[in-house]
């Protein structure tokens, strides 16, 4: 079954001067892929992974060229045009996506980056995207233990911390004292559930939940404490940001890790760093 909005392989049925006919099945029939986006080689017989979407005459097409996002995605897009209608985004196609009026929170305006989610209209079965992100979110149970790992998408700021999409399903908060390293509206990256509350929000964590995290970080300074010759220069007494780019974490796991290791005989603490404890 064609997925509109998506990736789908598809079968190459017949060649022409202006490109390739796919087999769209009965529900689509010949899907057109155009000759400037054709692979070079391309014969009969070959599957393509190909995107499907609507041409600017509102008819299905093919393309090999790579959209930054898929329906049912979340993604950072630029606005590139606003009319009667809406605003219009590009996102890495050459039909911009529409942002009807309807869809929008705000107003949007030409070159600013919003955070659009992007989904097929059932009205009009057009692609289109939107900023108005509740109505999509939250509507099944959310079914994740604390610990999972799960994939986010930095949606919004509040006062409290970083916004996030998990799994393209649900809410999720980084605290701002959980936000360490750089966060950003339109970054995607793995997290973990750390609480879900009575009300059914959801805490979110950029390291492991509990004892997890600990280990993970103990093997990971001793392992670079071996490469870099027995000593680091990092310590319970460095800022957070520099133990944040040495070691990805924040100064809290850092310390209760290496205070870990200290009390195991495996490293001693000094002022200026760390260092593999080689007495016997």
């Amino acid at each position: 079954m064609i997925k509109i909005g998506q990736y789908n392989t598809l079968e190459v049925i017949k060649l022409v001067d202006f490109g390739v006919f796919l087999n769209g099945g009965d529900d689509f029939g010949n899907i057109l892929l155009p000759k400037n986006t054709v692979p070079a080689g391309t014969k009969l017989g070959d599957k393509l992974k190909v995107f499907i979407y609507f041409d600017s005459e509102d008819e299905v097409i093919a393309t090999t060229d790579e959209p930054l996002v898929e329906v049912g995605g979340f993604a950072k897009l630029r606005i590139v045009g606003a009319t009667t209608i809406g605003a219009f985004a590009d996102w890495g196609l050459r039909k911009d996506l529409l942002i009807p009026f309807s869809e929008q929170r705000r107003r949007l305006e030409e070159g600013e980056e919003v955070m659009v989610r992007v989904y097929t209209d059932r009205a009009s079965g057009r692609i289109v995207g939107s900023t108005k992100f509740n109505r999509f979110l939250d509507k099944t149970p959310a079914n994740y233990k604390v610990g999972q790992e799960v994939q986010v998408v930095i949606a919004e700021t509040t006062e409290l911390g970083y916004k996030a999409v998990i799994n393209g399903e649900h809410w999720g908060l980084f605290f701002k004292t959980e936000a360490f390293g750089k966060l950003f509206i339109g970054k995607q990256l793995k997290a973990y559930i750390q609480e879900i509350r009575p009300d059914g929000k959801i805490n979110l964590s950029l390291q492991k939940v509990g004892l997890g995290k600990v280990d993970d970080l103990a093997d990971k300074i001793l392992t670079s404490l071996e490469i870099k010759g027995g000593f680091i220069p990092v310590s319970d007494k460095s800022s957070p940001e520099d133990i944040f780019r040495v070691f990805r974490t924040s100064k809290a796991t850092f310390k209760k890790t290496i205070g870990g290791l200290y009390k195991k005989g495996l490293i001693v603490i000094e002022k200026d760093g760390i260092r593999l404890n080689d007495n016997d």
